[in-house]
């Protein structure tokens, strides 16, 4: 790239981001009632634009196809009518949520007469940067809607065409409410120097949210100057424990990994204590074979799997720290609930992890012990997830512990401010 084209882009980033400044006073101060408008007409306009978005979606897929990209990836970028109903009935499920602007989270009466009110704010501009899940656009734009944000969002270049045509149905419902277009914007450039002007922009971006694979998400954290919410890789573990139901155990495990395999929230390891491994272990093993799951087991698991005709291949040290998004699975025996935990602390990324058992101070110190957004007792990681959470939607799942934790919804994409009423006072 040129001096000058690089100069361009920048240039044609920043032009979005001061629009999208423009219109962050305005999207604070929407009526509930016009935010909730705005919604209802982009779920209608996504659907009665459903030809064209799926037109422009198949051509991306054909594009990341004949490019080679891996299956999970395309199947993170496909849309089908049945995903985009999927898609709008979030939407609809944001519209039907309370409107989280205004809310009084807390109220102080000082002895001087004070009256102290902490209230939720939108957050202002937020850029919006992720790697070839459409979805993500429509969630994204739905969410800083209701909260009075404004969204600038930038996909993977790989989604371009589809993303295109859902922010033109996320225009007409903006329109058609009277709120304004740059409420939601697309920032359309392949080119990774748009990232960087994104992350760059103090004073013009309020906030970053990246979502995606591990580079992507590493480079903005580590890029960034202005404030990030990290929402993290999904390195995902199930531990099945010796007091386990075999039947539920089976059932969580496959769930968790061939259900949607390509997500953040399936399991990319499976941990099995060493006393029903023999025992339980080849029919779990058979069902996910049978669902085209590859097995990375280490030498007890391998031992175990090979006595019964199931094909599995020697585990690596990468595959403990591995996000396959794919049919794979790492498998792994441990001798005690302690070495489960051991090894969620030392290869998990503080996602979501999955205990099975019947034992009820097993699940008691694995849940107090493990150090993730969400953890579970006897049910799929799959559930970690804005719509499934109610939420209607997410804007991502955030593995860090600082403003936000697990799946984003309304009330993380907000702020506070303290409105103080008086009646003259002044500070002696």
């Amino acid at each position: 790239m040129s001096v000058d084209t690089k100069a361009e882009l920048v240039e044609s980033v920043r032009a979005i981001l001061r629009g999208a400044q423009a219109a962050k006073r305005r999207m604070a101060t929407a009526p509930t009632r016009g935010k909730n408008e705005a919604l209802s007409h982009m779920a209608d306009a996504i659907w009665a634009r459903r030809s064209e978005i799926l037109a422009a979606n198949a051509a991306d897929v054909d594009a990341a196809r004949r490019e080679g990209q891996p299956a999970a990836r395309v199947d993170r970028l496909m849309l089908d009518e049945a995903r985009l109903q999927q898609i709008i009935e979030g939407v609809r499920e944001v519209e039907a949520l309370p409107d989280p602007v205004g809310e009084e989270v807390e109220r102080i009466l000082r002895p001087n007469g004070l009256d102290i009110r902490k209230v939720r704010v939108p957050m202002g501009v937020i850029a919006m940067i992720y790697e070839a899940r459409p979805n993500v656009t429509v969630d994204a734009a739905a969410l800083a809607v209701k909260t009075g944000n404004v969204a600038v969002l930038r996909g993977g270049s790989e989604a371009l065409r589809s993303n295109q045509a859902l922010v033109a149905a996320i225009h007409d419902g903006l329109r058609q409410a009277g709120l304004p277009e740059a409420a939601v914007s697309l920032v359309a450039h392949a080119d990774r120097d748009a990232v960087d002007v994104l992350i760059r922009a103090r004073g013009l971006v309020d906030l970053a949210i990246p979502r995606g694979g591990a580079g992507l998400i590493r480079r903005v954290v580590e890029n960034a100057s202005v404030p990030v919410i990290e929402t993290g890789v999904g390195n995902c573990h199930v531990y099945v424990d010796r007091a386990a139901n075999f039947e539920m155990a089976t059932r969580i495990v496959v769930n968790a990994k061939t259900q949607r395999p390509s997500v953040c929230n399936a399991a990319e390891t499976l941990l099995v204590h060493a006393e029903i491994a023999d025992a339980w272990l080849p029919d779990a093993a058979r069902a996910l074979v049978d669902r085209g799951v590859a097995l990375r087991a280490c030498p007890r698991a391998l031992e175990i799997l090979r006595r019964a005709g199931i094909p599995a291949e020697a585990a690596q040290e990468a595959d403990w720290e591995t996000e396959y998004l794919d049919l794979i699975l790492a498998v792994r025996v441990v001798d005690t609930l302690e070495d489960a935990i051991a090894h969620i602390d030392r290869y998990g990324t503080q996602h979501s992890e999955v205990i099975v058992t019947e034992d009820e101070d097993a699940a008691r110190v694995f849940l107090a012990s493990i150090d993730a957004a969400a953890v579970y007792h006897n049910a799929s990681s799959r559930f970690t997830d804005g719509f499934e959470f109610g939420f209607g939607a997410e804007i991502g799942i955030s593995t860090q512990k600082m403003h936000a934790r697990g799946p984003m919804g309304l009330r993380e994409l907000t702020s506070y401010k303290y409105v103080v009423y008086g009646h003259g006072q002044v500070r002696e």
